[in-house]
Parts: C-alpha cells; sequence; structure tokens
C-alpha cells in the first residue's frame, strides 16, 4: 500500500493534479483474471466519505503472457469512467469522484466491495456464513432482480447501451448488501460508430466472448451494432444466474438445448424464463426489460421475503397503520431466526427505521423497540453514528408516542449517552414530559430521570431537576406523587453535602402526609434508604419528629413501616449518642 501511494503521489505531483481521497488497504474477493482494476479502500480528504477505489495503472506488464498491453486496456478504463460518471441509477455503483492522468485511471465510488468476495466469505465460514434457513438464496434472487433492472435500463431507450462485460466481477455489494452493477469498461451505444466495444470487446480480460451469444462468436462484436442490446445481454445475465445458482459447477454446454438437469441449482421458477433467455436466435430471445417484467419472475420475486421486506421498507410510509405493523413483526421474526444477513439488518432495515421513526405517522411505540433491539448488533464504535444520533433527535419530536417509546427504551441506550448528549441534546426536550398533560407521560418522564442522573451536570442536578421533582410530589395522579418520592431517595447519594441537608427531609416529610397510602410508605422507606447521609442532630432533630407521626397512621401497612424506621433510627441515634459520652469523656 506504501509503495502504491508513493508511486500515486509521484504522478500527481509530476501532472500537478489535486487527488482529493488517500488510498487504503486491497478489498479483497475480485478475480483479476477478469477484471482491469485494483480495488482499494479510500476516503475522500474534504468530508471523510468512506469510498471504494478502482485503480488503473498503465505502466503495468500485462496480466498474464500474451495478454494485451495494458496501454490498449486504458482506453477500456477511460471508457469505464465516462460512462458512470454520467450514468446515474439506483443499482449501478455511485460515482463520487475521479482523477485521471496519462498513465493511470481513479475512480472513487460509494463503498462497495466485489459481489465474488461476499460469496467466498458467506460461504468459508466469515460472518455471513452465520446467517440460517434461506437467507442467502433469499438475498441472491433479491440481487439478481436488482442486477436485471439496471441492465434493462442501460439496454432500453434512450440510452440503448450494451453492457457486454456481465460478468460476477461486474458486480458488486454495498455495506447494507444491496447489489450495484459495474463493469463498463466495454459499455457501448448501440448506434456509437466509434464505441470501444466494436474494436476492443476482445481485449478485456475474461474472454467474455467465448460466453457471449452465438451471434458474436459468429461474426464478431460488430455485428452486436444491429442487435438490440436487451437481447444481447441477456445471454450474459442468464449464464450469471447459472453461476450464482451453480458457484462449484462448470457452465452447461451452450450449443444445446437447456434442459431442467442442465440448469442445475437454478430454481424452478426461473427455468422457463433462463431457456428464453439462452435462445440462439437473438430477434427471439427474451429481452432484459421483458426478463424484468414477465410474470413468472415477478412472481418469483412476489415470494422472496427479502425483496418483499425490501419493498416493504421503501414505502413504508404510505401503508396502513395494520400494514406496518405485519412489516414490523415480520423484520423481528425473521431477524430473530437468523434469516435476514446482520449487515442487512443494520445498514439497510435500521436506517429505513430510523427514518420513517421521525416521522408523524408511523407506529414509534413498536418501532422504536424494535430499532433498539437491532442496535445491539451494532459495535460498539458504530453505535454513535448508527443508533444514538438518530435516537437522540427523536427527541425533540412533539409527537406522544415516539416521546413515550423513547423513555420506555432509555434503559437500553442510556447507558451509552455521554454527558454532553445528555445534557445538550436529551434534557432541553426531556423535560417538557414533567408538565405534559396526559399522566402517562410524565410518570415515565419522571421513571427516565434515574438512568440519565449521573450525566447531568451539578447545576442541574442540584437546581433545576430538584424544583422539577417539587411539583411533581403534588400532582393529580397519586402513583406519579409515589414515583417522585422513590427517585429522590435514589437521587440522594449524588446530590450535594448542602443539598442533601436542605432538600431530602422536606420532601420525604411531603410523602409522608400524602393522602395515598403506598406514597407515605414510599416516604418511610425512602428515609430509611438514606439514613446513612444524616448527621445526629438531623436524625433527631429532624427525621424522627416528621415521621412520627406515622406510627399511628389508619393504615396498618404505613404503621408497620413506621414502626421498623423508628427502630432503625433510634438505634443509630443510640450508637451516635454512645460515641458522644466516650468523647466528653475523654
Amino acid at each position: 500500500m506504501n509503495y502504491l501511494k508513493s508511486i500515486t503521489t509521484t504522478v500527481l505531483n509530476s501532472t500537478g493534479v489535486s487527488f482529493p481521497f488517500s488510498i487504503g488497504e486491497r478489498i479483497p474477493g475480485l478475480d483479476t483474471s477478469t477484471s482491469i482494476w485494483d480495488v482499494r479502500e479510500g476516503v475522500k480528504k474534504d468530508d471523510g466519505t468512506l469510498l471504494t477505489l478502482f485503480i488503473f495503472d498503465s505502466t503495468l506488464g500485462p496480466f498474464q503472457p500474451g495478454s494485451k498491453d495494458r496501454k490498449t486496456l486504458m482506453q477500456l478504463a477511460r471508457n469505464a469512467l465516462k460512462k458512470l460518471r454520467t450514468i446515474r441509477h439506483p443499482d449501478v455503483i455511485k460515482y463520487i469522484d475521479s482523477v485521471e492522468t496519462e498513465t493511470h485511471v481513479y475512480i472513487a465510488t460509494e463503498r462497495v466491495r466485489p459481489l465474488e468476495g461476499v460469496l467466498r466469505d458467506w460461504t468459508t465460514g466469515g460472518a455471513l456464513s452465520q446467517g440460517k434457513g434461506k437467507g442467502k438464496e433469499d438475498w441472491i434472487g433479491w440481487g439478481i432482480r436488482s442486477i436485471s433492472t439496471a441492465l434493462a435500463f442501460l439496454n432500453s431507450p434512450p440510452l440503448s447501451l450494451h453492457h457486454a462485460y456481465l460478468l460476477p466481477s461486474s458486480v458488486f455489494v454495498t455495506p447494507a448488501m444491496e447489489w450495484r452493477l459495474g463493469g463498463f469498461e466495454l459499455l457501448t451505444a448501440k448506434d456509437d460508430s466509434a464505441g470501444v466495444l466494436w474494436g476492443l470487446g476482445g481485449v478485456a480480460p475474461g474472454n467474455v466472448g467465448e460466453i457471449s451469444g452465438p451471434e458474436v462468436k459468429k461474426g464478431g462484436w460488430g455485428v452486436l451494432r444491429d442487435t438490440d442490446p436487451a437481447q444481447a445481454d441477456i445471454y450474459l445475465l442468464a449464464l450469471l444466474l447459472f453461476i450464482l445458482y451453480n458457484p462449484s459447477s462448470p457452465l452447461p454446454n451452450l450449443n444445446a438445448q437447456p434442459t431442467p438437469s442442465s440448469s442445475g441449482s437454478l430454481p424452478k421458477a426461473l427455468f422457463p424464463l433462463w431457456k428464453r433467455m439462452l435462445n440462439p436466435n437473438p430477434r427471439t430471445r427474451l429481452s432484459t426489460s421483458a426478463f424484468v417484467s414477465d410474470p413468472a419472475a415477478l412472481s418469483f420475486w412476489s415470494n422472496n421475503p427479502l425483496a418483499n421486506l425490501v419493498q416493504g421498507l421503501d414505502g413504508f410510509e404510505l401503508k396502513s397503520e395494520g400494514d406496518k405493523l405485519s412489516l414490523l413483526r415480520s423484520v423481528k421474526d425473521a431477524a430473530s431466526a437468523g434469516e435476514i444477513p446482520q449487515p442487512f439488518l443494520l445498514y439497510k432495515v435500521l436506517p429505513s427505521l430510523l427514518h420513517s421513526l421521525s416521522l408523524p405517522t408511523a407506529p414509534s411505540g413498536a418501532m422504536l423497540p424494535l430499532v433498539l433491539e437491532l442496535g445491539k448488533l451494532v459495535s460498539p464504535a458504530d453505535y454513535g453514528k448508527l443508533v444514538l444520533d438518530p435516537v437522540v433527535k427523536l427527541y425533540a419530536s412533539p409527537d406522544r408516542g415516539t416521546r413515550m417509546a423513547l423513555l420506555d427504551g432509555l434503559g437500553e441506550y442510556g447507558p451509552k449517552l455521554d454527558q454532553r448528549t445528555v445534557v445538550d441534546k436529551v434534557w432541553p426536550h426531556l423535560i417538557t414530559g414533567f408538565a405534559d398533560t396526559v399522566p402517562v407521560i410524565r410518570e415515565a418522564t419522571v421513571k427516565a430521570v434515574y438512568p440519565l442522573a449521573s450525566k447531568l451536570n451539578d447545576r442541574i442536578l442540584n437546581n433545576d431537576l430538584l424544583r422539577l421533582l417539587a411539583k411533581m410530589q403534588t400532582d393529580t395522579e397519586p402513583s406519579i406523587r409515589t414515583n417522585t418520592c422513590i427517585l429522590i431517595g435514589r437521587l440522594a447519594p449524588m446530590l450535594g453535602p448542602n443539598t442533601k441537608k436542605k432538600v431530602l427531609v422536606p420532601a420525604f416529610a411531603r410523602s409522608l402526609k400524602d393522602s395515598f397510602v403506598h406514597a407515605r410508605v414510599a416516604g418511610l422507606m425512602a428515609l430509611m434508604a438514606t439514613v446513612d447521609v444524616f448527621d445526629r442532630d438531623d436524625l433527631a432533630g429532624k427525621v424522627v419528629p416528621n415521621m412520627a407521626f406515622t406510627l399511628v397512621d389508619r393504615e396498618k401497612l404505613v404503621r408497620d413501616q413506621a414502626f421498623k424506621a423508628m427502630n432503625m433510627f433510634l438505634k443509630r441515634i443510640e450508637t451516635m449518642a454512645a460515641q458522644m459520652v466516650r468523647l466528653s469523656a475523654i
């Protein structure tokens, strides 16, 4: 890598070209015998965007003995750059930036990795091998739909482009497990008389001409000038399907009529289409656009859970409440069963759910728990960006369902929040819940304070919060008053010394006079739990006098707790008094 960097720096310095991205490690998995590129990780220097760099160096030697000089292949690299720069489609690799010199081509795209590497990872015990059931098969089916859609887009008017280089090495995968079409080295418009395909089709690594349609084998690449691109590229698509479903098998005999046995493990639902895709006559061969829209293909994809999930996520906002909840249950069940690739959950499903969660029509009560459950799969390094940042933004939402879901899920994500985030972004919105007109929101807000208390600054903890809690002790709801007393008791160890002396006894004494029996019991238990924070003067002069009347409370539950508390306080006072005698004797 350092060698490549030094060469790059030397080349660019000599041309005066500014290099807008840094070069990282080589991304494994690409079959270099069928590709001209050195594929590496990259980072955009101005904003830190993660990239994939496709690098072509014409100064290196030939690929294999007897192969074409790399200077000839430079035309293919430049053609790929030209086409990728101008073509935009969701299923085509997204172009971001590029650098071109006399000897080098650098294409920066969205972060992708070769499909071949992903499939190998799935097969040889990598992270993807943990998937269960039909996860891999469903993913391949969904990917085929993406590549077919992209190919049909390129083949159809007004573009009418021949891809002509559809090999496994032309397909790439994003971190979200979405398939992207690349391999634009030979991409040529049907009516482009100067297109690279006509003269250099046989130069591209991989001998793609040997597996192209019979018309190419018979008449050369020039015959494609008069052939519909959608009927030429479909032949290569058929072979790609075979390779994907039969990775360990050689290609079938292309001179014989396709049969179910020759299709290997190809899904039976696709065989009738596959047979038409391999028709030796291009004029009667199935086209790429027809393949994408054929009822048999549509039926195949409609039975693909992953394809349905993606479609459901894309149109989530437009679904009915029932359909939304059904989709969320499907995601939860499939994720629990290990039927969805983990990267797909993290980089496709999770961001989609978070985006939908920010909308007012989202069933937030069902969505946020699922988001937080999926968040458990995220590494600590990525948790802040993928989960915390979007979740924290939701605190600004006025929707009560969203706010309630945030409060209920605080135990999961709260420990991962830092003090600055809590003070600046969470607390200002959280406190609105204390004054909410809905009691359940007020109570949930009270309960949410303790998980965040250790991350509140001194001013909030010892002043602002206690003023709010004093108000909550007079709430009309008995359970809120009770939980507020319990909260103050739990907060006691975190409060400053002066605050403890000033606030605790009056707060608990207020609860002892509450009309709700459990609030009075909570006041007694809070005094007992915080007994260590009171000195002898406070115990004898404030605590005991303020709780003594509960010994004759009308409720036996309160009286029993009062006697337990009084015994504890008297024993502690007795111990402290004994120490006073010893001190006076000295």
